[in-house]
């Protein structure tokens, strides 16, 4: 059924991920006459509740810090008790080697939030606020698997005496509970196992703190014992702005140590974070707060759940696997790491041309580029910026576009005729697009999402849009990560320093403009 499973680590990939969730879900039909354009089996596994009723969950697995799920409990209202004969109160009845009198002390439990009080009465919930949302869980509208919740009580979100923030933490962290439980056989591999023929396993992570010294053991363990299964990452990178010198120069030394060891074993690495600047016509068509972990992951998650919307389509002219993605974005066999882009619309009222974005010859650039910031100045990512957000000096190497919604397919249908290969159309034009997907199916705007989008009029958006995105490797990461490395190995000892130099150097090697690739797209035409 070419299964996905998913690992999230960490807050902000957490945040992510139950916007991702809370979207899939709502792809279910229930009428006779309904039939969803998705194939839930990718991302979803059926099983049997406490009561043996039948179950349907997310093939995932979320790693989160003491305090991090918020009101979310290891228990719902579908198992009242874990496989591993724990009872509720998370005691292994009857194994114990203490026979005397256990006192145990609990921490006052999380309330509910208000929406979440009335998901569970079968009431219509009220509208969400910023206020109102202080954890992940307060949004979230589906059941998880007790197998899936995995808490880690060496550290406590939000500690000052101890904060989960250097790189080495994380791979301590990794290293000591593997030694003890071996994480991916107790956690992963259920879910691995109980696939017919899993597609890949796709990772949210932040890279600038100590979660990516975490994913990046998890990523190596992956290889080690998957070896050939595509492993997709998406890397959070937290916002520079307002950050003092010593913190913006910490993140920059995680981040840098998360690309050189991903970049050795992920499939696919995809750096993201919200932009520091936004073009005029995106100032006025999106209202977020960047201040608000709700907002802003509801961007992210947008582009991600629409990148990869071709993973889970039962179309098979549009349907495509992780793999075949990241194969057709790694041209020249090292270039895995790649940008996210977004273009939104109104599904209904926009003319075609907004939110399509430019197409110059070396491929298409959309209004949002989710590519980090690189530099300790905190300046945007890719050097010099476009009207659109850009790096207008870039060359595109290789892309894959994704249209949803049914402006979305409209546009440009005039390009190709009905039943030309369009890689090949493309690639005797001379442009770097890999290959296009499209769908009629818009983007949902749930009642757990912020009302971030606006129209012309500055009215909010709250049924659907459509959504443009891009997948690409180019030639501006080569100037980013020799930024990156300008700034960072001089905070490093001798070895060290000399070992990430030439790592973050061989990087940018691969992603130089004017080598001979012998690719099919632009220079064969010669």
């Amino acid at each position: 059924m070419h299964e996905i499973i998913t690992l999230q680590l960490g807050q902000q990939s957490n945040y992510i991920a139950t916007h991702f969730w809370n979207t899939q879900e709502s792809y279910f039909t229930y009428a006779d006459n309904e039939e969803s354009p998705i194939n839930h089996d990718i991302h979803w596994r059926p099983g049997l509740g406490a009561d043996g009723s039948e179950t349907y969950m997310p093939r995932t697995v979320i790693y989160d810090l003491k305090g991090g799920f918020g009101s979310l409990k290891k228990l719902n209202a579908l198992y009242d008790v874990t496989e591993s004969g724990e009872n509720a109160n998370g005691d292994a009845s009857g194994s114990s080697l203490w026979a005397g009198r256990t006192v145990v002390q609990r921490a006052d439990p999380i309330a509910p939030s208000a929406y979440q009080q009335s998901l569970d009465a079968g009431l219509a919930p009220p509208q969400l606020t910023t206020q109102a949302v202080l954890y992940w869980s307060d949004f979230n509208r589906v059941y998880y698997h007790p197998r899936s919740i995995v808490q880690l009580n060496e550290y406590e979100l939000g500690s000052t005496l101890a904060p989960f923030e250097r790189w080495e933490t994380g791979e301590e962290l990794f290293a000591d509970l593997d030694k003890e439980h071996d994480i991916v056989d107790r956690d992963l591999r259920p879910f691995v196992e109980e696939a017919d023929q899993m597609q890949g396993i796709q990772m949210m992570a932040s890279l600038d703190d100590a979660w990516g010294g975490f994913a990046s053991r998890y990523v190596e363990r992956l290889r080690d014992e998957y070896g050939k299964t595509t492993v997709w990452v998406w890397g959070v990178n937290s916002a520079m702005a307002g950050v003092n010198r010593d913190k913006r120069l910490l993140r920059l030394v995680n981040k840098a140590k998360s690309l050189t060891e991903l970049y050795k074993q992920a499939s696919l690495l995809i750096p993201i974070s919200i932009p520091s600047t936004l073009s005029p016509r995106l100032r006025q068509t999106l209202a977020l707060d960047t201040s608000s972990a709700w907002h802003t992951s509801a961007l992210l998650s947008a582009a991600i759940e629409s990148a990869t919307l071709p993973s889970r389509l039962k179309d098979t002219e549009n349907r495509e696997t992780l793999g075949t993605m990241a194969d057709m974005l790694n041209v020249h066999g090292k270039q895995t790491v790649a940008d996210l882009q977004m273009s939104f619309a109104d599904a209904d009222a926009l003319p075609h041309s907004v939110g399509a974005g430019d197409k110059p010859q070396d491929g298409l650039k959309l209004d949002l580029d989710f590519r980090p910031e690189d530099d300790a100045s905190g300046s945007a990512a890719g050097g010099r910026m476009g009207q659109n957000g850009f790096r207008s000096t870039s060359k595109i190497l290789s892309q894959v576009v994704a249209n949803r919604g049914e402006r979305a397919v409209d546009d440009d249908c005039d390009e190709e005729d009905e039943g030309v290969d369009r890689r090949e159309r493309r690639r005797t034009r001379g442009e770097a697009l890999g290959r296009r997907y499209r769908t009629t199916l818009d983007y949902p705007l749930l009642d757990s999402y912020p009302q971030i989008y606006r129209d012309e009029k500055g009215q909010a958006l709250k049924d659907k849009i459509a959504i443009t995105t891009s997948l690409s490797t180019d030639t501006a990461l080569s100037g980013r990560l020799k930024t990156l490395r300008g700034t960072v190995t001089r905070l490093f000892g001798l070895e060290e320093r000399e070992n990430l130099s030439n790592e973050l150097a061989e990087m940018a090697d691969e992603y130089h403009e004017g080598w001979s690739s012998g690719s099919d797209f632009g220079d064969d035409d010669d």
